[in-house]
């Protein structure tokens, strides 16, 4: 990549005829304030396998619209180039969420698109982003982009990018697009045409509602034991909130259609809304986010709450703990609850396939394997990242060796069935209801089940800590973090020795007093994974998209009370790193 100057690249957009007046007067605004004018011109946003994700802001390192033109001009001739002579027809299927920007976004790239002769399925309002993988299966479409910042906060959009097999974006034509775009001129590179134009002849060609049926109809074959949900319609009840986004629709109908009679969406946050009104964040995985559906499920009884992020590509559940009151199933917990599930339904229906398998990420919990090895399902983890499961899952369709089941992360993200190949907050929202139906039978709460989930397979325990580190200053520091721990590794911590540790940027493996003695299957991520003497876990990771490390402690105990024990010991050990 080019160096930058700031000051330069930022007088450079000052004096581009390409920017509107607001656009202008916005930077004329910081003219004075030289942090601001480097955090917004010091580089480009690094263009990787999930796209581009940043603030709304003019400038280099934001997402704008002429980052947008940018990006989608480089993607264009990867597309040619890498798609073959048949690529153009192939096409590219375009979504948005409910970002601010999004729908402006979206035709921008659509039009680029079109005038470079990629025939482009655009969708004709914000669509679920599984249902965008979808489309890119079902209609053979050669790429896939979605305007979407999945769960960050309202100031950020992004630009999320899929491969014919509706994975995320693989890493060759992902370099070979941020190759182009450091080569390009962000201002003069790219063809465009007018959308209405395109759309008339065909160059854009709009879907909707006909591709909603075709990806509701995949979603409800996921459907093990509907007939359970029947003989509990009567009394079971569900709250329902999209946090002002994209599941509003389709989460809802696939609900109904599974068979949920009393389904109650939390009126305020069906209205979509960019910019969130309701919530300081819209990430499922935060217990605040939740208070207005609390209160609905208080008042009408509810036994179950769902909830799934702007893109509908995560989903959360609450349900009431022993005391009655409303608690957040984590990530980890509903991915074991949904794994031990399919995998109970499915023997029990007759519907398991021959040689089944699960897939997670290494930063998830380790009782996915436990309740694998236990039940003979073939059990592997990969990188953090959907995409990476979907290539272990091509892996195995190829080789035909295991026909995977299920595969899930431990932020909110889940999937299942072979119609997409991302997290599925619509096809999992639909699992999640009929298994607390399934409880709901047996007179058990899903925080009844995760009890007796531990007391059969042992007590594990999760926490992930995001170590937030914005501008250039903490681009800089998380390096130095990672710097340090390669050069200087702990030999303890707290008061565990690390017996082991796995550096999968290289995939070395390092054991204590021996220096390294093996490679890890896989490398070429910046993760190092500490093991420790108790069976403990402390996984480092920068942030892919988000100026952050994200720590991740995973511990197995005897019982609960050792396990909290555990991780607010490592807890305070990870804010350390920070100082």
């Amino acid at each position: 990549m080019k160096k930058y100057d700031y000051m330069e690249e930022y007088r450079r957009w000052m004096d581009s005829p390409a920017l509107s007046e607001r656009e202008w007067e916005e930077l004329n605004s910081i003219a004075g304030d030289e942090s601001e004018i480097e955090n917004r011109f010091y580089a480009p946003l690094e263009f990787g396998t999930a796209g581009l994700r940043g603030t709304m802001k003019t400038g280099l390192h934001n997402m704008n619209i002429h980052v947008i033109r940018h990006a989608t001009q480089a993607f264009a001739d990867v597309i040619k180039e890498v798609g073959g002579e048949g690529a153009p027809e192939m096409g590219i299927a375009i979504a948005h969420d409910c970002r601010l920007n999004g729908t402006e976004f979206a035709k921008e790239a659509a039009c680029i698109m079109a005038a470079n002769g990629i025939h482009v399925r655009f969708f004709d309002a914000l669509r679920p982003t599984p249902e965008l993988s979808f489309a890119v299966i079902h209609y053979g479409c050669i790429a896939g982009l979605n305007i979407t910042a999945s769960h960050n906060p309202k100031e950020y959009n992004g630009y999320k990018v899929y491969w014919s097999d509706g994975a995320q974006l693989p890493p060759e034509p992902a370099d070979m697009i941020a190759k182009k775009m450091d080569e390009y001129d962000i201002f003069t590179c790219f063809k465009t045409c007018s959308f209405d134009e395109a759309v008339a002849d065909g160059r854009i060609e709009i879907i909707g509602e006909e591709t909603d049926e075709l990806f509701l109809d995949e979603v409800l074959k996921m459907a093990i034991d509907k007939k359970t949900v029947s003989e509990v319609a009567d009394e079971f009840k569900i709250v329902y909130t999209p946090f002002h986004g994209c599941g509003y629709r389709l989460v809802p109908e696939a609900l109904k259609r599974l068979g949920i009679k009393h389904l109650y969406p939390v009126e305020e946050q069906m209205v979509i809304d960019g910019n969130f009104p309701t919530v300081v964040s819209p990430n499922p995985e935060n217990p605040e986010g939740f208070y207005l559906a609390v209160d609905l499920a208080k008042k009408v009884g509810s036994d179950l709450i769902i909830g799934t992020d702007p893109d509908s590509d995560r989903v959360a559940a609450m349900v009431k703990n022993s005391e009655g009151e409303y608690i957040v199933i984590t990530g980890n917990q509903l991915g074991v609850l949904l794994l031990d599930y399919i995998i109970t339904a499915r023997y029990a229906t007759g519907t398991m396939p021959e040689n089944p398998g699960a897939v997670t990420s290494l930063v998830t919990t380790g009782m996915a394997r436990a309740i694998s090895e236990k039940n003979n399902v073939h059990f592997e983890d990969t990188f953090t990242g959907f995409k990476f499961m979907a290539e272990r899952i091509a892996s195995w369709e190829e080789a035909g060796s295991y026909k995977y089941i299920f595969a899930f992360e431990e932020s909110c993200g889940y999937m299942a069935g072979d119609y997409v190949r991302d997290k599925d907050a619509v096809t999992a929202s639909m699992l999640v209801a009929e298994m607390a139906a399934s409880y709901y039978k047996k007179g058990m709460t899903l925080y009844d089940a995760v009890v007796a989930l531990y007391e059969k397979y042992g007590y594990f325990m999760e926490k992930t800590l995001n170590l937030v580190m914005p501008g250039v200053d903490g681009l800089e520091k998380m390096k130095k973090i990672m710097d340090e721990l390669r050069s200087e590794p702990p030999k303890r911590i707290v008061d565990e020795e690390v017996i082991r540790i796995r550096d999968y940027l290289d995939g070395s493996i390092y054991v204590s007093g021996l220096g390294k003695v093996d490679n890890t299957p896989m490398s070429g991520s910046n993760v190092l994974y500490f093991e420790l003497a108790d069976g403990s876990t402390f996984i480092v990771r920068p942030s892919g998209t988000e100026p952050k490390i994200k720590i991740y402690l995973l511990v197995r105990g005897a019982d609960k009370e050792s396990c909290l024990k555990k991780v607010a010991a490592l807890e305070e050990y990870a804010a350390t790193l920070k100082k």
